[in-house]
């Protein structure tokens, strides 16, 4: 039986390659610094789809059966007793990986590279897809009453923008291409908007896609050809729409294109950002960037964004417009292109 209540605690398990089943998960016992949360709110990302389709994401394989999902939110049913911060009926958004806090990255406060994290629906640990799930207190954050639960799980999406654009400093002076329109393309948009970027162009090859970014605040969009010979009309096309100097460019999709757009887009001594892992591998002009010191870096997962993600949520600095900021339309605009 569940605890706390009377229903059996349901899941949804990957079995195999595009077959999942809903059935009982057992919960761990409530340590003295844990909390029993009630999900409400369970996002579908990418690696979920591409452990449905494949059975793994880049080097993690699903090797057994598996509960997914780490974009959520619910309602907190039961504390440990050593929780002080939390009482049973607040609403969270939860962090989705516990790492180690012992190893030299943990102590360096880059905890996001913890060789030990354990986190939700990365083989083997399971994920959040289920009635109830334990959970740190302390990767549990209180929502305020005007944020709903379906945003407190965008939370995760979001903190990937997060985390680009402090990786990338950011600023009111920083110019910004986006490559790719997808969630995430799109939650970096809006994270570079609240940190307070300019001008902002976004590109993708589909239509649909560049349409959302438009409503969601982009300052300009192209649409791009998939065609690597391409890469040169492509970049005379995006730096025309930028009218000045690309500061900072994230790769959202982590493609040979891609990637070689954004390193002759951006600016002699500007940044580039791969955010999207969509090649394990690539093969990109890095010499001519050297030549003009584009830097190049990398992010993986965030640290410390939820606290910043949520007064981002509660602001005006997410939206292109007090009438977005009312209509708060950004979660499900996200949803429609998923």
């Amino acid at each position: 039986m569940g605890k706390g209540g009377s229903d059996e605690n349901m899941a949804a398990w990957l079995l195999g390659v595009n077959t999942l089943k809903i059935q009982p998960f057992n919960l761990p016992a409530l340590g003295p610094h844990d909390v029993r949360v009630r999900m409400k709110a369970v996002g579908i990302c990418g690696s979920d789809v591409h452990y449905l389709k494949t059975m793994r994401c880049a080097d993690f394989v699903v090797k057994e059966p598996m509960v997914i999902g780490h974009e959520c939110a619910g309602i907190i049913e039961e504390v440990g007793g050593e929780v002080k911060t939390l009482v049973p009926g607040d609403r969270v958004a939860l962090e989705p990986g516990i790492s180690c806090w012992r190893c030299n990255l943990c102590k360096e406060g880059r905890y996001n590279l913890c060789p030990e994290m354990k986190f939700f629906a990365t083989p083997p640990v399971h994920g959040s897809l289920a009635n109830q799930v334990v959970h740190p207190a302390d990767l549990c954050f209180k929502l305020p009453d005007d944020i709903s639960l379906e945003e407190g799980a965008m939370c995760e999406p979001l903190s990937v923008g997060v985390h680009a654009c402090r990786r990338a400093n950011v600023g009111p002076e920083t110019n910004i291409l986006v490559l790719g329109a997808g969630p995430i393309g799109l939650v970096t948009l809006l994270a570079a908007r609240a940190f307070g970027a300019p001008r902002i162009v976004i590109v993708d090859v589909d239509d649909y896609r560049l349409s959302v970014a438009k409503k969601l605040g982009a300052d300009d969009i192209v649409k791009v050809s998939i065609n690597i010979q391409d890469v040169a009309t492509d970049i005379e096309n995006i730096q025309k729409a930028m009218g000045g100097g690309i500061d900072v460019s994230f790769d959202c999709a982590g493609f040979n294109k891609t990637m070689s757009t954004a390193l002759g887009a951006t600016r002699p001594g500007g940044k580039v950002c791969l955010v999207g892992m969509g090649h394990h591998e690539m093969t990109v002009p890095l010499t001519p960037a050297a030549a003009r010191e584009v830097d190049v870096i990398g992010i993986f997962r965030y640290k410390n964004t939820w606290p910043l993600c949520l007064e981002f949520l509660r602001s005006e600095k997410l939206y292109s417009s007090e009438e977005n900021f009312k209509a708060r339309g950004f979660v499900s605009r996200l949803q429609g292109i998923m």
